[in-house]
């Protein structure tokens, strides 16, 4: 689960983190003057509260420069769709903006914390070139970003913080400051259960002191259970609402760009189907896993999920049969069908308990529904109905040219 910008900031601040005062607003009245930040030269910067980086290149961070200035721009930026190259053609809403001091900055620095999986460990990566650009300094300069390795066991030890700091350049102010910090952001990503937490930049300001610009934190959403308070405060909105209804239904649902879509129960089959279509030379339109003990009721939202993506061209069901019989599942997938009203060509593979009572039941129920024994069949079997409709919808568009 992502936070927002705000929402970070207060996280970090409770570690100890030096981030700017800042307000945050959802309708330009709530800039009111007595209500804006404290700011020496008279300027903000209004940021534009999304789960997106490269706002600023999308224009949704904006630079006033006073209080009516500010009212002006937040009526431009809220209730507008931003899109930047990580959200897609789609874009996010903004709902809300954060409204800050602008900050007199020396320099920009690049720090984050993730999970190093291979390694087993939290690892920090760092540059003394941070800001918009970082993407292309790691791909152009690698020798200029800096990792640190921390030991699970033992936790970030000083002499690493020092060091890292050493590495960056850090002086003075900067330097002395720089250990605490990075405890700060050590301890919260290790008590709320983070999988990411980047600043970018981590500014240096023009008194050679530290502050944390921009925020970003991922938690792992394995910790809901116990990070409760952070998950009440996901903001749905900035999530696809195909995946949030697949939530709420008890599905595992990750949309995708391709035409063909899944249905598997299971994860490590869902894989292995999404890779048989594309080797088939299809493309999967999502990773949909209905879990072990299907039922009816989920088929049936599982299809409404699926129909409601319009490149949707066929279908593949792919269901072991081991928790629930097949014969069973056929008599689901089937009332499912009848309840959502089908048409799409769909291939269903079933294998286990039953399977061939289930194709039996697919065979005879008058639907759209091809059964298929082999997986690769299957998958073959699927991308050639995909590429059929595609091709009927071509000619039929001519026609009618």
């Amino acid at each position: 689960m992502n936070l927002h910008e705000y929402q970070a900031k207060a996280l970090l601040t409770g570690f100890s983190v030096p981030v700017a005062t800042g307000l945050v607003i959802n309708h330009p009245a709530q800039a009111a003057d007595d209500q804006l930040p404290p700011s020496d030269d008279q300027r903000w910067v209004l940021k534009a509260q999304i789960h997106s980086g490269a706002r600023g290149k999308a224009g949704g961070v904006l630079i006033a420069d006073s209080p009516d200035d500010i009212r002006a721009k937040a009526a431009e930026l809220l209730g507008k769709t931003l899109v930047t190259h990580q959200t897609g053609p789609t874009g996010l809403p903004v709902h809300q903006l954060l409204i800050e001091p602008a900050s007199a900055i020396t320099q920009e620095l690049y720090l984050a914390m993730t999970i190093d999986r291979q390694r087993q460990r939290v690892v920090v990566i760092a540059s003394q070139h941070g800001g918009m650009d970082i993407e292309q300094v790691s791909a152009e300069h690698p020798d200029a970003i800096f990792r640190l390795y921390i030991n699970p066991t033992v936790g970030l030890m000083g002499y690493q913080a020092r060091r890292l700091g050493f590495a960056l350049g850090l002086s003075d102010t900067a330097l002395k400051q720089f250990p605490a910090l990075l405890r700060g952001v050590y301890d919260a990503f290790i008590k709320n259960d983070a999988d990411l937490i980047e600043i970018n930049p981590l500014a240096v300001t023009a008194d050679n002191t530290l502050l944390a610009v921009d925020a970003k934190i991922a938690i792992d959403g394995n910790a809901a259970y116990r990070q409760k308070a952070l998950f009440a405060t996901r903001d749905v909105t900035q999530e696809d609402p195909t995946e949030v209804a697949a939530q709420a239904s008890g599905l595992n649902y990750i949309s995708l760009t391709g035409e063909i879509a899944c249905m598997v129960n299971g994860a490590g089959l869902a894989m292995a189907t999404m890779d048989l279509i594309q080797s088939a030379g299809g493309s999967p339109a999502n990773f949909l896993d209905v879990g072990g003990g299907t039922s009816t009721e989920k088929v049936a939202a599982a299809f409404k999920l699926i129909l409601a993506n319009p490149r949707v061209k066929a279908i593949l069901v792919n269901i072991f049969g081991g928790i629930v019989r097949c014969d069973l599942i056929a008599n689901g997938i089937i009332a499912a069908a009848h309840e959502v009203g089908l048409t799409l060509p769909t291939v269903v593979r079933l294998e286990g308990t039953n399977a061939a009572e289930g194709r039996r039941l697919l065979a005879e129920s008058g639907l759209n529904l091809i059964a298929e024994n082999d997986l690769a069949a299957a998958a073959a079997r699927v991308v050639a109905l995909s590429n059929t409709d595609s091709a009927n919808k071509d000619s039929a568009n001519g026609a009618d040219a």
